[in-house]
């Protein structure tokens, strides 16, 4: 049994026309960082796909790489949700096709550091009956709205890590 890991770079996000993370790059004093910036008081998704390569069993993980813009206190509440789609098989218009009940973490900026890197997993559960080798759409939002999500500024995504169950 082995865990298969699909990173992603916040700029291979795929957006929507509306209510979508900006880009963002900071030069640093040594070295470029890019995130995508997600707002504290609208809610804001970006996706990401992949195929379900050797998906065996069992939830989901997304593990999230995140700082604040300029906060250093206060919490923010990450989201995900799927969708899968079987080649050959489902009859499902992949336009169309629908995400199963997202999942969501609350997690609180550790202080003191504005810009401090911070990790988090979200464990997904409902899985739209993922099978392997599907077609997986990942939607990945902040949940701006959520009472729960007290951090001003923008939470800014450095990146995330989808792992699954081969067995």
């Amino acid at each position: 049994m082995a865990t298969v890991y699909w990173p992603f770079d916040p700029f291979q996000a795929t957006m929507r026309s509306t209510a979508f993370p900006a880009h963002v790059q900071a030069n640093g004093s040594n070295y470029p960082f890019r995130a995508l910036a997600f707002d504290a008081s609208t809610d804001e998704a970006a996706f990401f796909t992949f195929p379900a390569t050797r998906y065996g069993s069992g939830n989901v993980t997304v593990d999230v790489w995140w700082y604040a813009d300029t906060a250093s206190s206060g919490a923010v509440v990450w989201g995900a949700q799927i969708a899968a789609i079987t080649g050959d098989s489902d009859s499902q218009d992949v336009e169309t096709d629908s995400l199963a009940t997202a999942a969501t973490v609350t997690d609180t900026h550790l202080g003191t550091t504005g810009q401090r890197l911070h990790k988090t997993a979200i464990t997904v559960s409902s899985l739209d009956s993922l099978s392997a080798d599907d077609w997986v759409t990942l939607r990945f939002y902040r949940d701006a709205d959520a009472g729960g999500d007290t951090m001003t500024g923008d939470a800014l995504l450095a990146g995330i890590i989808v792992s699954y169950s081969d067995a």
